[in-house]
């Protein structure tokens, strides 16, 4: 059982169902896919989708192949490595790959020479404010090659020759990525994407896959489906903009709302990054999880932006997606460090993400406009409804009366439960009850 803290979600009245021990499933998987030398490209991405299609055999798993023209990019050529190292005049090995994959630039250029102390310099990467942080760097779209350490390592370094080897493989292959489609009764779709691309990093890489692949077993096992669901695990920037070109027709029909799922498996805060439009069904739906879960949570604004909402929201894209987070990347002083590490993230952390997500898509799943069917104040004594306490009706009567005043066929419920103070996950059964005894119908 996860132990929430009062920084964790704020349910307050909130009738939590109990999820068990889903945290710590969350965390299991993100620490098994930790080890692995993600990039945009290459064999690292692979096995990351081989592992969540474990969690989900329904993943489909698409290559795109290297030079493919995607809107105003180019699929890249395909990077793998297998070592890399640094070995010092006294023989000792810096930099060494096999104990981080953040120890060598992203996308390098494969190298094998011995070079002087100062040829070294113009390629090695540190951050002199956080001497005992490993940086994460890339050059994706420019032929380098480089590595990253510490600064405390790289003031320590002394003069003369050292060997570099960079054991990587540049070369013609494809793009990754896995699609889950998850359908429901309605052909219009509610849209989840998340990056599979960095390395070794915690909540900026894997609180995102690992959280989605959890709410993605989730709605698999719903008993019923109002939206079909549409996932995607992309390497970002270069990934979205991929499956964009691939699908953007159908996504511009059929996407109603869209969570963008990044950074959500620290325990410091939540935050949320809006569409561009800023209006959007996911935008309301976000801003109304985290008043009622998280009322301290940081609001951006899309100028804040910063990882895939980019792609979703650009102009002529136009998708309505948000991004719901704990800690917004670029906020927290160990992104792309070294310290984004698993101990970063936690089991009660990443419960905090998935709670906020899962309880964003209950509302969609079940926002609609609703009429109510008499006129006047519906009688409720002869429905045996009306309870009398002693200071008069009862909180569960003055719930449903408030209800039925807001629903008049012109706003959703949504912004009914918005009016009337409630959490919209609470007011379903009472819904489910006013239509059986014939007090309200749906519109749509």
């Amino acid at each position: 059982m996860i132990a929430r803290s009062a920084a964790a979600l704020k349910t307050g009245a909130q009738k939590q169902v109990d999820n068990g021990d889903i945290g710590d499933r969350i965390y299991t998987l993100a620490v098994e896919l930790f080890p692995l030398c993600r990039s945009i490209t290459g064999n690292g991405v692979r096995e990351t989708l081989k592992l969540i299609r474990r969690e989900l055999p329904d993943l489909r798993i698409h290559e795109v192949p290297s030079g493919t023209r995607c809107f105003d990019w180019t699929v890249p050529p395909e990077w793998n490595i297998t070592d890399a190292f640094i070995i010092d005049p006294d023989g000792n090995k810096l930099a060494d790959f096999q104990k981080s994959n953040l120890h060598v630039v992203g996308y390098s250029v494969p190298v094998d020479k011995t070079i002087s102390r100062e040829q070294l310099e113009a390629h090695l990467h540190s951050i002199p404010d956080q001497p005992d942080a490993v940086p994460y760097v890339t050059s994706y779209y420019e032929e380098r090659w480089g590595f990253c350490l510490t600064h405390r390592q790289r003031e320590r370094l002394k003069p003369g020759q050292y060997r570099v080897f960079i054991g990587s493989t540049l070369e013609p292959g494809s793009l990754t990525y896995g699609e889950l489609i998850i359908p429901g009764k309605s052909e219009d779709e509610v849209f989840l994407s998340t990056y599979i691309c960095h390395p070794s990093l915690a909540n900026n890489e894997l609180s995102g896959p690992t959280v989605t692949t959890y709410l993605a077993k989730w709605i698999s096992g719903l008993r019923q489906r109002r939206y079909t669901y549409r996932i995607a695990f992309v390497p970002e920037t270069i990934g979205s903009i991929t499956y964009l070109s691939h699908n953007l027709d159908h996504l511009k029909r059929h996407v109603i709302a869209g969570f963008n799922v990044t950074c959500v498996g620290d325990e410091r805060s939540y935050s949320y990054v809006p569409s561009r439009a800023g209006d959007t069904l996911a935008d309301r739906v976000a801003l109304y999880v985290l008043k009622h879960l998280a009322p301290d949570f940081v609001q951006y604004t899309y100028l804040d932006r910063g990882s895939d909402e980019r792609q979703y929201c650009s102009p002529g894209v136009d998708l309505p997606v948000a991004s719901v987070m704990r800690t917004k990347y670029q906020e927290y002083p160990e992104y792309h460090t070294s310290k984004d590490d698993l101990t970063l993230i936690s089991p009660s952390g990443l419960f905090g993400g998935y709670e906020a997500l899962r309880h964003c898509l209950l509302c969609i799943e079940h926002n609609e406009t609703l009429q109510v069917t008499v006129l006047g104040e519906p009688q409720m004594g002869k429905r045996g409804m009306y309870k009398i306490g002693s200071k008069g009706r009862d909180a569960g009567m003055r719930r449903i009366m408030n209800l039925l005043a807001y629903c008049d066929g012109r706003q959703d419920l949504l912004s009914v439960a918005e009016t009337i103070g409630e959490p919209m996950w609470e007011l379903r059964d009472v819904v489910s009850m006013l239509k059986e005894e014939g007090l309200l119908k749906a519109l749509r």
